[in-house]
């Protein structure tokens, strides 16, 4: 049987010059926005950060940031926004009294589609 890719699609339209972004829409987001948020995700850092959590499967994001050689704050971050679009899944456990988050990346593939 083969596997399921599970894949996320994002299209862009340019209308009268500007590029509309149009997926998830988030609450009380404008459109200008979520280009931003867009081009914040698409990074190399970002692109790094995924395909970590995706080989590595660390067990927090403090061990994350550890295997990245980054800041903590700057992974938890990175991670937020990248949950907010739906790249990254935070499972929460705790151990010792702490919680903790786990950083979960449940895609194979992503696709953009830019409509000019």
């Amino acid at each position: 049987m083969a596997k399921k890719i599970k894949t996320k699609s994002i299209s862009i339209s340019e209308k009268e010059g500007t590029f509309s972004v149009l997926f998830k829409r988030i609450k009380g987001s404008s459109k200008n926005t979520e280009l931003i948020n867009l081009r914040q995700v698409l990074s190399n850092e970002k692109a790094r950060l995924l395909h970590v959590c995706k080989t590595k499967s660390p067990d927090s994001i403090y061990k994350l940031a550890k295997l990245l050689g980054r800041d903590f704050k700057a992974v938890r971050h990175d991670i937020k926004l990248l949950e907010k679009y739906g790249f990254i899944e935070l499972i929460s456990s705790h151990k010792s009294g702490r919680e903790r988050l786990r950083p979960i990346v449940d895609l194979d593939q992503l696709i953009i589609t830019i409509n000019i």
